[in-house]
């Protein structure tokens, strides 16, 4: 299954995932291809291929989330000295799954 289709699914409920935070206009899960325990993905609900194509409202949005979640994670347990946010947007910025997505990623 592509990560796109596995996305997808997430969102729609047919694929199962450790989500960590959902709304109606996003989710959070953790990334099966972890770059750090705790990667966390933040994605719109509504499939937008590239940056340009998410809602301003909705990018809003999405970072209120991670900022959330950055909070959390070094709040918890996890070793987490700092937090990486990521948006590739586009091949030439290695985007490989094209559904537009931040990750959040702890540091340390």
């Amino acid at each position: 299954m592509s990560a796109l289709i596995f996305a997808v699914a997430i969102v729609s409920g047919e694929a199962g995932s450790n989500i960590v935070f959902e709304d109606d206009v996003v989710m959070a899960f953790m990334d099966t291809s972890l770059v750090t325990p705790g990667h966390v993905l933040v994605i719109p609900r509504k499939h937008c291929s590239y940056l340009e194509d998410v809602e301003p409202e909705v990018g809003a949005h999405l970072f209120r989330i991670a900022h959330r979640l950055a909070r959390a994670l070094r709040r918890s347990g996890l070793q987490c000295e700092g937090v990486n946010l990521f948006l590739a947007d586009g091949e030439a910025a290695f985007q490989e799954v094209f559904h537009s997505r931040l990750h959040v990623f702890p540091r340390f």
